[in-house]
């Protein structure tokens, strides 16, 4: 899965900002965000299309490689089909592709949430070979991404974030702590 060491740029074409934008406002009303104590319906549809940006930008990278993907999956499920499987599939390899919008990152510092919450936890921090890929996507730049390099649970270093809110509830990696 290492087939670059640097991050890789991609900008997103409009047609798949329209179906992540479409994808986001349709999911929003079944999701479940009350364990985080987010009940702002655009901020949740936010995080959804910023999540399906990232995604079609490693689905894009690695295709630029050679790959092939499987994903990003555009159904809405109902609540009780939904799953923590992974976002892609890389030439057979399960990828959970988690992304920060660039607007946050400059409040907040380069880094990506995983739920952590005892109500609702992410599998993948239980999963110390399952493979991650990070995503910065440029919300004022037509949604021009940089696509780190993908990693290894086992190989990042989980923190507490920044927001005393989400503590207790959210673990984070922060951009800095990324193994070079």
């Amino acid at each position: 899965m290492k087939l670059f060491t640097y991050p890789q740029k991609v900008l997103i074409p409009p047609e798949l900002i329209d179906l992540a934008r479409d994808f986001a406002k349709k999911v929003v009303a079944t999701v479940n965000y009350s364990d985080s104590n987010q009940s702002m319906i655009e901020k949740i549809t936010d995080d959804h299309f910023v999540s399906k940006i990232g995604e079609e930008a490693v689905k894009s990278v690695f295709q630029k490689f050679g790959k092939s993907v499987i994903g990003p999956d555009y159904t809405i499920y109902d609540g009780k089909q939904k799953s923590w499987e992974e976002d892609l599939r890389i030439a057979g390899v399960p990828m959970a592709v988690k992304t920060q919008k660039k607007s946050a990152a400059l409040k907040y510092g380069l880094s990506w949430t995983f739920q952590s919450s005892g109500f609702r936890d992410d599998p993948i921090l239980n999963t110390p070979d399952a493979w991650v890929c990070l995503v910065e996507s440029d919300d004022n730049n037509r949604y021009e991404c940089r696509v780190f390099p993908p990693y290894r649970i086992k190989e990042l270093i989980f923190k507490e974030p920044v927001l005393k809110r989400l503590k207790g509830k959210k673990k984070v990696i922060y951009a800095r702590d990324l193994p070079r």
